[in-house]
């Protein structure tokens, strides 16, 4: 068949190949996002697209589940989680109740010297275990080549990335080491499921260690595009493993599109990538012999229990003595982590600006900022926190009174329980993060509102909330200007309209709540060998080296972990 040259060409040609077809949502955006040119250039052979069929869902305690391990840098232990309630550990620890299973990672301890203690905890239907980092692999693997490099580059502050090869080494070696930890209890049918940009090269580790599971991986984070991946020293050592897993879930379409265009822009001269199959938010990607399904995911809460949450700790003493020291004022609630991809600084002077355009506002609001503190001994995050602090005493210092204090600014880190009725009596959440994979908070504020009287949500469209969460205030952080006027239309405001944005808002999240984000990613998991008459993926899962060798070419082989680290020592 001739090379697809004309771009309006490509789908009437797939529709035309019985018995492949492609659905339209699917044909628009391949169309979309690969251009002739591009198509021309980078595919040698013609695309073949099947739609791929729904699986049906095994339920909890079924006959169908294998256990199920989860891997992330780090595990929230049972007496922990009223302490930490990141995103990651909100969206797993839901998952893994409703599953049961194993989750490994590391203990957030660093080993003086000696061995490295591995831990081991159940509780209920999960075990929990904990291994420690040596002090070299936690500068090396954490707070450089994690933190350092890939963090900045994910969310597209290039500037910000310091790039070491001990870093890169360190990186593998840790990976290696969870890998090890992983082999001592792991099972032929356990599926397994990793997360999060710390832990992409683990399949490749389990691969040469000859396990077949299925093995998934999920990324929180945003993924770049290809112009921007591109600028990760090594990245040709690193991105390519994630084709080493059955599943590569995403937060947004768009990650996928960029994952898809980076293949096909990177890969392309070797490895000569081709799309195997479509469905409405997945599509199979084949690299000589190794197919991956990849698909967005979008991460979800708990809305009802959140709700219920909020109900009942909008009496909590706390929350009380706060609403008493307002003293009928309306309450503008903003709960990020300390990191400069939150925006914070961009939204402290977009408060400013509010302030000097809307006096009539004056000593009637208050701004509550919860940034607890973390990885202060970055130098970028101590900067941080001193330009937030200076910047809040200016604006204090500005337009405050002896009666009246803008912006309280609080480094304490409090329980979704206590944030949960906290965000029940804002009149406003900002959300404005420079870049998120998702941002639950988001989804925790519209929870938490009270129906009859909710607040409003002004969220930046470059959140991962803001593909589904229309209904929001949707405005570019960084544009100060325009979050200033978002806030002045949130607190003027009619009832009815709030209403009618919140009635909207809070059905998207319970529509794609926590359940069905693990549901249908342990469904891709699980279904690689389920489909009826589709055999796409048992090379991933039965292949050998010696099977490896026999399909391609010694120049053509994806770099294996043990080279990458011996090429990054």
């Amino acid at each position: 068949m001739a090379a697809l040259s004309a771009r309006h060409t490509i789908c009437p040609i797939l529709k035309t190949i019985a018995p492949f077809a492609i659905i339209e949502q699917r044909r628009q955006k391949i169309c979309t996002t690969f251009s002739a040119q591009a198509l021309s250039a980078a595919l040698r052979k013609p695309i073949f697209v099947r739609t791929v069929p729904d699986v049906p869902v095994a339920r909890a305690g079924g006959s169908q589940l294998a256990r199920l391990i989860v891997l992330s840098n780090r595990v929230s232990l049972p007496d922990d989680s009223v302490k930490r309630a990141g995103g990651l550990e909100v969206a797993l620890r839901p998952a893994l109740q409703e599953n049961g299973g194993v989750w490994l990672g590391w203990s957030g301890k660093v080993a003086s010297g000696g061995e490295l203690q591995t831990r081991s905890v159940r509780h209920k239907n999960i075990e929990y275990v904990t291994t420690d980092l040596s002090k070299e692999s936690f500068e090396e693997y954490y707070r450089g080549f994690a933190n350092r490099v890939l963090w900045p580059i994910l969310h597209y502050r290039l500037d910000l990335a310091e790039f070491a090869h001990r870093d890169l080494s360190g990186y593998f070696k840790v990976n290696n080491h969870f890998a090890a930890e992983l082999e001592k209890i792991i099972e032929k049918d356990d599926l397994i499921w990793v997360h999060d940009y710390h832990l992409m090269p683990i399949a490749e580790a389990l691969r040469c260690r000859r396990h077949n599971n299925p093995i998934g991986f999920f990324l929180h984070v945003p993924l770049p595009p290809p112009e921007i991946l591109t600028s990760l020293p090594n990245h040709e050592k690193l991105i390519p493993f994630l084709m080493q897993y059955d599943v590569v879930g995403f937060q947004t379409d768009a990650d996928v599109q960029n994952f898809i265009r980076y293949l096909f822009s990177e890969c392309n001269q070797m490895r000569q990538p081709r799309v195997l199959e479509t469905s409405a938010t997945q599509i199979s990607v084949g690299v000589n012999g190794q197919q991956t399904l990849v698909g967005s995911f979008p991460v979800g809460i708990e809305p009802r229990s959140f709700a219920s949450l909020a109900r009942r700790h909008e009496q909590s003493p706390l929350v009380r003595d706060l609403v008493a020291s307002l003293g009928g004022r309306d309450l503008v609630i903003g709960v990020d982590r300390l990191d400069y991809s939150k925006g914070l600084l961009q939204r402290l002077d977009a408060f400013n600006i509010f302030l000097a355009n809307h006096s009539e506002w004056h000593g009637k609001l208050t701004y509550l900022q919860i940034t607890p503190t973390n990885r202060v001994e970055i130098p970028e995050y101590a900067e941080l926190q001193g330009a937030l602090e200076a910047a809040a005493g200016r604006i204090n210092g500005k337009y405050g009174e002896v009666s009246w204090t803008p912006i309280r600014y609080v480094n304490r880190t409090y329980s979704r329980s206590t944030l949960a009725g906290l965000y029940r009596i804002a009149r406003v959440g900002l959300v404005t993060p420079l870049r998120d994979g998702m941002n639950l908070v988001a989804k925790e504020y519209v929870a938490a509102q009270d129906p009859d009287d909710p607040g409003v949500l002004i969220l930046s469209r470059f959140a991962g909330a803001a593909n589904r969460l229309r209904s929001a205030l949707l405005i570019n952080p960084s544009d100060a200007e325009s979050v200033a006027n978002a806030l002045a239309h949130a607190l003027a405001m009619p009832l009815e309209e709030r209403r009618a944005r919140h009635k909207d808002l809070y059905a998207a999240i319970c529509e794609y709540d926590v359940h069905r984000w693990q549901r249908e990613f342990l469904t891709a998991l699980r279904g690689r060998e389920e489909r009826s008459g589709v055999q796409l993926y048992t090379s991933n899962r039965e292949r050998t080296n010696q099977k490896m060798s026999e399909r391609l070419a010694p120049t053509d082989k994806l770099p294996s972990l043990a080279s990458v680290h011996s090429r990054s020592a």
